[in-house]
């Protein structure tokens, strides 16, 4: 092994967990001051002309610094595999903490995106300064931004694992036999850093290793179930797509449909917050059962959630939609349980909520293998970690039947630069 380069890699590590701590707690206070508080329980209590507001000031400065500067606008996962496939990065510091400062004010006012690609584009710019740093090879750089990228995961989801997996499935998978350890090395570091200040997803009722074959069965039912939400979930946002590509043809249309996407998450977080944010508190509370929602508005948060990550992203919230949509697919999965629990079918809706964020996640991110290692580290149970396995090829060859995900996925991303 490349001593320089595990050098390299410890300090990436290190460096990465202290700034994605910053990011994710700036984010968190950013909320509680623009709320006057833990925005789930004070936003109840706050003027509705507020509460429309803080959506509607915030992103029209995240649209004002995307008009200053384009690469604002840009999703940090896309960019980092952009960056690792022409072998350079294509934004500068100023950019990088523009883009932070965007996504912490897309997040903490409401709407529905996630930290976990400006994280990966943090831990790559820092990657990329220190490969400069101890002049590393340029045929190295594609390792070290992946060495970034991984740590930058495994901070924000408190997961080494699951950013190591990341980073294999998405970007690293040309040499993963050779340099797999640096990522493990950063990654884990990272990860280290960020569960002292950070609070992973915790899956409270684990039972190991031990099979329940009722929850097997259980998944073939759920199957068609989520299959039919992520063909909902797509076709939304294909309309969407089209819509704003041929209709909307206004010189300031970034601002109009901020404008728009502030109104409408400003009425969603009148009607529920649980329907806006990232979508991290309600994983939580739904694979802990820590708060019980009934059936009837449970599928009222998943049509608002689908609703308010469309609008988020079209309204240029700059962040990543991994978090979002564990948070439908946990929705989804909880309401099936509930359904199963009401025909006397023997399950905890909990554990679906569980399957149903991780197969929702690496479905339409096509990331199969990174949603079982995240079930593999947040819940340590085989009841969860076998109906993920069987349920993200199915469903994932079943919704490809209708829909190229890839390529949808990247249309969405990109859609401003057509």
């Amino acid at each position: 092994m490349n001593a320089k380069l595990i050098f390299s890699s410890i300090i990436i590590g290190i460096i990465t967990g202290i700034f994605i701590v910053i990011y994710a707690l700036a984010t968190k206070y950013l909320s509680f001051l623009l709320f006057l508080g833990d925005p789930f329980e004070t936003i109840d209590k706050l003027p509705v002309w507020y509460i429309y507001l803080v959506p509607f000031l915030s992103i029209l400065i995240v649209n004002y610094l995307i008009s200053k500067n384009e690469k604002v606008k840009e999703y940090g996962v896309a960019e980092i595999a952009k960056a690792i496939d022409e072998n350079k990065m294509t934004f500068s510091i100023k950019d990088l903490f523009l883009k932070i400062f965007a996504s912490s004010l897309s997040l903490a006012s409401g709407f529905a995106v996630g930290n976990e690609g400006p994280s990966a584009a943090i831990g790559a710019m820092i990657a990329q300064k220190f490969h400069n740093i101890f002049n590393l090879p340029k045929k190295l750089l594609k390792v070290s931004l992946s060495i970034g990228a991984s740590s930058g995961i495994a901070a924000i989801f408190v997961s080494p694992i699951t950013g190591i997996m990341f980073a294999i499935e998405n970007i690293a998978y040309e040499f993963v036999r050779d340099f797999a350890g640096y990522l493990i090395l950063a990654s884990v570091i990272a990860f280290s850093i960020a569960w002292h200040f950070l609070e992973p997803l915790i899956f409270n009722y684990s039972t190991g290793k031990f099979i329940e074959y009722r929850y097997i069965f259980a998944t073939i039912l759920f199957i068609p179930v989520i299959t039919f939400f992520i063909y909902f979930y797509l076709s939304l946002k294909e309309i969407v797509l089209k819509f704003l590509k041929e209709k909307i043809h206004l010189p300031s249309k970034n601002f109009v449909l901020a404008a728009i996407g502030s109104f409408i998450i400003g009425t969603i977080l009148i009607i529920s917050p649980y329907a806006a944010f990232s979508g991290h508190e309600v994983v939580k509370i739904l694979i802990n059962d820590s708060n019980h929602f009934p059936l009837y508005m449970i599928f009222i948060l998943i049509i608002l959630r689908i609703v308010a990550t469309s609008v988020s992203l079209y309204a240029n919230a700059v962040g990543g939609v991994f978090i979002a949509l564990m948070s439908i697919g946990a929705l989804v999965g909880y309401g099936f349980g509930e359904v199963m629990v009401y025909v006397d079918f023997p399950i905890e809706p909990f554990y679906f909520a569980a399957i149903g964020a991780g197969v929702f996640m690496g479905v339409n991110m096509r990331l199969p293998l990174t949603a079982v290692v995240l079930a593999l580290e947040v819940t340590y149970d085989y009841n969860v970690i076998i109906p993920i396995g069987i349920s993200v090829v199915i469903v994932t060859y079943l919704s490809t039947l209708k829909f190229d995900i890839r390529k949808l996925s990247t249309l969405i991303h990109h859609k401003e630069k057509t």
